[in-house]
């Protein structure tokens, strides 16, 4: 059974009990800061800016449509790529994922995309550079980021959902495919309902990646 299976089963038998929906943590630990219209090669947007108040971290949003706590609403969080994002590379699925979560909002007509700045799952771009010359070496990236004395995944998640609460979202259908995601936003009181799959075109470059992914970290791929 995958990860949307699992959901959908656990929505349905918890349907009779609505779950309460409010930030595990209690206050909400960033603060808007600024917001502004965002066209975009794939529709009209609204960019929102966030900054952390525990930390120098900063967060954009980039929503559409009306948000509402009761209406089942697309969200993705996406980890900064500065490789895939914007100069496209093919060593990564994550410009794809980027690309193709933004056409999913529109076509929906309502979502929010919650770009956060853990380049690298966390380590840095200058390190993310560094794991690169490891995996020319054969390394996979979770031998490399272990081999610069990091965890394989250093992300976090609760400011994110603190970002989705804030704008007026508690039922979720998360882009991703990665269930350490979905089950951090549960844990931080998101009512996950659904997984929606990004489906991206493969390329050899990075078959590697994408293994190591569903089988070192258990991606749904």
């Amino acid at each position: 059974m995958d990860m949307s299976d699992e959901v959908t089963k656990r929505c349905t038998a918890e349907e009779a009990v609505e779950p309460e929906c409010r930030p595990s943590q209690g206050a909400l630990t960033v603060e808007r800061v600024a917001e502004a219209s965002l066209p975009t090669e794939h529709g009209e947007f609204r960019i929102i800016g966030y900054r952390s108040m525990t930390s120098d971290e900063e967060f954009v949003a980039v929503a559409k449509g009306e948000l509402s706590t009761e209406e089942p609403t697309l969200v993705r969080i996406h980890s900064q790529c500065l490789t895939g994002d914007v100069f496209h590379s093919l060593r990564c699925d994550c410009g794809q994922q980027l690309t193709r979560a933004l056409e999913l909002v529109e076509e929906a007509g309502r979502g929010v995309i919650v770009y956060q700045q853990q380049e690298g799952r966390g380590i840095g771009i200058l390190n993310k550079i560094r794991a690169y010359a490891l995996q020319e070496q054969g390394q996979d990236t979770v031998e490399a980021n272990l081999s610069l004395g990091f965890a394989a995944d250093q992300r976090t998640y609760q400011q994110c959902a603190e970002i989705l609460f804030d704008l007026g979202l508690c039922k979720v259908i998360v882009m991703s495919n990665n269930p350490q995601k979905i089950a951090a936003l549960e844990r931080a009181g998101l009512n996950v309902v659904d997984r929606k799959e990004l489906d991206i075109q493969q390329y050899e470059s990075f078959a590697n990646y994408l293994r190591t992914k569903r089988e070192k970290m258990g991606h749904i791929l």
